[in-house]
């Protein structure tokens, strides 16, 4: 019975294919686990070749392109790969992003538009340049922003990322109306506080993250941060084609810390 039940579920993206960005670590190298074994072929895009091969291992769907998003070519570059090792696009998840704790008074000119270029300019283009190959799968975009970014919160020291995440949003709901003549669906999934790394990977110290995660996870009702493959799962259930009528939401995934 239960080899059924795998069988069954690793049959929801038997022959598509999914791009995955910001795949060598976090939210985005479980969620290319997660569709892999939901039967998909993946393409993980990131800027560190032994990252990504790290997400690869042991799953011979998935497959690797080293490239910063924020190139001009990379749009082209990683949707020709995708169609000369796969020939099609099904789900296009836009996740790679940058941050920086920074206020207003000591930001920079190229760190703005080197977050803005990842967080924003990378997923309308690169989504731009996918649109022709997700016309004839009838795809999804997955839009991954941040709960921290939702309604009428403050973000003080991270106002180029959220200003990122909320426009990323917009996005999301603007596109599911554009894009659904055309038979593609658009979700987001908003993340809230998750041990994904990212903190360090922007210049925090080790033990000031690990600091930060515990303070945070006092604030957060259900008592604990957010692991990457909880938000995996999400993003997989909302690509799934059980959830065609989903469409423009975008999804908090936060342990209630939005709402309090």
């Amino acid at each position: 019975m239960l080899l059924r039940v795998m069988m069954t579920q690793a049959a929801h993206f038997e022959g598509k294919c999914v791009i995955i960005t910001g795949g060598g670590t976090g939210i985005g190298a479980a969620s290319a686990r997660a569709f892999a074994e939901d039967g998909a072929r993946v393409l993980v895009v990131g800027r560190t070749e032994a990252r990504l091969k790290e997400t690869a291992a042991g799953h011979e769907r998935i497959r690797t392109l080293a490239a910063d998003v924020d190139d001009q070519d990379a749009p082209r570059l990683i949707v020709e790969r995708a169609l000369e090792e796969f020939g099609r696009i099904d789900v296009l998840v836009n996740n790679a992003a940058v941050t920086g704790f920074v206020a207003l008074d000591g930001l920079e000119r190229d760190t703005v538009r080197a977050q803005l270029g990842t967080n924003l300019l990378a997923p309308v283009f690169l989504t731009q340049a996918a649109l022709g190959a997700l016309k004839e799968t009838r795809g999804v975009v997955v839009n991954v922003s941040s709960a921290g970014s939702l309604g009428r919160r403050a973000w003080p020291q991270n106002s180029v990322y959220g200003m990122a995440k909320v426009a990323l949003d917009f996005l999301t709901r603007t596109w599911a109306v554009e894009l659904a003549p055309r038979g593609i669906r658009c979700v987001g999934v908003a993340p809230g506080v998750v041990d994904t790394g990212l903190g360090v990977r922007a210049g925090m110290p080790e033990e000031a993250y690990r600091d930060f995660l515990e303070q945070v996870a006092g604030q957060i009702p259900s008592g604990r941060v957010g692991r990457p493959e909880e938000i995996a799962w999400w993003i997989v259930q909302l690509a799934r084609p059980e959830a065609a009528y989903a469409n423009g939401t975008v999804l908090a995934v936060d342990g209630a810390l939005s709402v309090v």
